[in-house]
């Protein structure tokens, strides 16, 4: 019974609409900032290194180096300061994390890019729509 409550609560704070990417994708996270009364959008991108949680609690962690200095950021998928995610670019992981890239400098931290067909990708792309939305209205 409890669990059907919170099920019902998170579902309501969740974003309809949520671009699909992956590990190693190249993105840049649009984020909403407040400055006193004013508000403006900072893009923070770089390469997801991480996707970890679920539902409201699901977060993806985000690496960009900065004057040699590696920065990375942690940001919660349904946020409502994320204002947009926007896929640059697909690499290639063969891994779940990609930790093993903050002892890499340089070129050894390029990823290869995914070659794959449009309409396959579109295709995955849909059904993990599908299982988004499945999840937020509940089925």
């Amino acid at each position: 019974m409890s669990q059907r409550l919170i099920n019902s609560v998170e579902r309501e704070s969740l974003k309809p609409e949520l671009p699909y990417f992956e590990i190693g994708d190249t993105v840049d996270v649009h984020c909403r900032i407040l400055e006193g009364d004013k508000e403006r959008i900072q893009i923070f991108s770089g390469l997801v290194i991480a996707k970890a949680g679920s539902g409201t609690r699901a977060t993806f962690t985000v690496r960009r180096i900065v004057q040699g200095e590696g920065v990375e950021r942690k940001f919660p998928v349904h946020s409502p300061r994320i204002a947009k995610i926007e896929v640059k670019r697909s690499g290639v992981a063969r891994r779940a994390k990609l930790y093993y890239l903050r002892d890499r400098v340089g070129k050894a931290v390029r990823l290869k890019e995914r070659r794959v067909n449009a309409e396959k990708r579109d295709r995955y792309a849909e059904s993990a729509r599908a299982k988004h939305a499945k999840r937020l209205h509940g089925e």
